[in-house]
């Protein structure tokens, strides 16, 4: 099948600064506090969704941000 092992860059090129995944659920999270914002101030209880769906994607983004490729120095 394929390889499972984590990608490394190859001598001389750069890591990309943040991966893709992470960037997303950032934007994700960010969306959805304003949808919890907007929520809230409407009077309507569905805002508990958005905060749950925005810690949900918060959670995604450290771990993705976490898992990035570490630079080599030296």
């Amino acid at each position: 099948m394929g390889d499972t092992g984590r990608a490394t860059p190859a001598p001389g090129q750069e890591p990309p600064p943040m991966p893709r995944l992470a960037l997303y659920a950032l934007v994700v999270c960010a969306l959805a506090v304003t949808a919890a914002v907007v929520s809230f101030v409407q009077g309507s209880w569905l805002g508990i969704v958005w905060v749950l769906l925005s810690g949900v994607s918060s959670n995604m983004a450290w771990y993705y941000w976490r898992r990035r490729p570490q630079r080599v120095t030296g």
